[in-house]
């Protein structure tokens, strides 16, 4: 297996466990790579290292299991959801700013409302339009 876009000079950085985009492919938002399914993606990361991904994105898979792929390829593996045995971590911005609605996955950690800062800002704005405050002469030309 041998990645056509690295061959062409081009990064790869692979992705495996739990993908996004083939999430209803999966059944859904679940962890990937338990039981059986570990050895499986031990495999895959060993694979895509070979043909050529400089890197390897590990995404909701059990600590024990990022940890294992980790020790098992050279090349340098962030976790998203995967443990702290990664080289490196990864949290999408918008979880971690606290901008999305609903159910949010365990393996983030919310560091900041900016959902409620920016439904207030939005309010505050719309009061202001309202009542005549702005724009203001000194928010004009």
């Amino acid at each position: 297996m041998e990645v056509l876009l690295a061959r062409r000079g081009i990064p790869v950085m692979a992705h495996i466990g739990f993908t996004p985009q083939s999430e209803h492919s999966l059944g859904g938002y679940r962890v990937q790579g338990r039981g059986g399914d570990a050895q499986r993606l031990v495999s895959a990361a060993k694979a895509l290292q070979a043909a050529g991904a400089f890197a390897v994105l590990i995404e909701m898979v059990p600590e024990e299991v990022g940890a294992e792929i980790t020790r098992s390829v050279a090349v340098p593996t962030a976790g998203i959801g995967a443990g702290s045995g990664c080289d490196a971590q990864v949290l999408v911005w918008q979880d971690m700013a606290g901008l999305r609605t609903g159910r949010r996955p365990r393996f983030v950690k919310q560091y900041a409302d900016g959902q409620g800062v920016l439904c207030e800002a939005a309010r505050e704005f719309a009061a202001d339009v309202a009542a005549g405050m702005f724009p203001a002469p000194e928010h004009s030309f």
